[in-house]
């Protein structure tokens, strides 16, 4: 467990349980069934970590620590990489913050931290795919990606993406250097979709989407005439 960051410089317990529970109910997030994928040559991947979870009815009224529950897994280094992985996926703009300013990363890390079966499979694909992109970034630029100027940053993040544009017809014209990015491409697609769902579970997301929830109305309008016309009911 990494216990070097300050508490205060961390997301708080209670809104790191809620938003995996509301991220939890996303298909998108949630796989049905995972295998925990073997290490690539010269990766390693820590155990997964051993605790009860907060069962099936958490108390979100309790001030939770660190380590209540089950110890996190980013060692500082992981986790400023994680933090600027998820300012670059969804960097902020003139209608919300950054994923990092949320603190995304910290929900990433209690994500794959947490003792569950749909979460197993993501913790070695996440610890792996940053070892790896520690050790291309290194290769081209020669520091961890972390350190690197966000140019180079970008650089690497968009070869990635564009990976996913590649078909299998193409696989076999990749080049050495490709394949290098493939191998890493399904660490950060699966990292993309687990900053987006914890993004998008925040008050700051989902404003961003313009979700309003339930809200108390003042009167009650009608349906609007041109949808009641295509739904082929009368208008009044």
């Amino acid at each position: 467990m990494n216990t070097s960051i300050p508490s205060s410089d961390r997301l708080d317990r209670r809104t790191a349980l809620k938003w995996m529970a509301t991220a939890a109910a996303s298909a998108a997030l949630l796989p049905r069934s995972r295998a925990q994928p073997a290490p690539e040559p010269g990766v390693s991947v820590v155990t997964a970590p051993m605790g009860d979870g907060y069962g099936t009815d958490p108390d979100l009224l309790r001030d939770y620590a660190p380590g209540d529950l089950w110890p996190l897994t980013f060692n500082d280094h992981q986790r400023r990489t994680a933090a600027v992985l998820c300012g670059l996926i969804i960097p902020a703009d003139n209608r919300s913050p950054s994923a990092a300013d949320l603190k995304v990363h910290d929900f990433i890390d209690e994500w794959i931290s947490s003792p569950y079966p749909a979460q197993a499979g993501d913790r070695a694909l996440i610890l792996q795919g940053l070892e790896q992109l520690d050790g291309l970034a290194q290769k081209r630029y020669g520091s961890p990606f972390a350190d690197l100027r966000i140019n180079a940053q970008a650089t690497l993040c968009d070869k990635l993406a564009k990976m996913e544009e590649m078909d299998a017809a193409t696989e076999s014209a990749l080049s050495a250097s490709d394949r290098e990015f493939r191998q890493l491409q399904r660490a950060f697609r699966r990292f993309r979709d687990l900053t987006a769902g914890g993004f998008f579970t925040t008050p700051e997301g989902l404003k961003d989407i313009g979700y309003l929830g339930n809200v108390p109305l003042a009167a009650f309008p009608a349906p609007p005439a041109d949808l009641l016309k295509r739904l082929g009911l009368p208008v009044e």
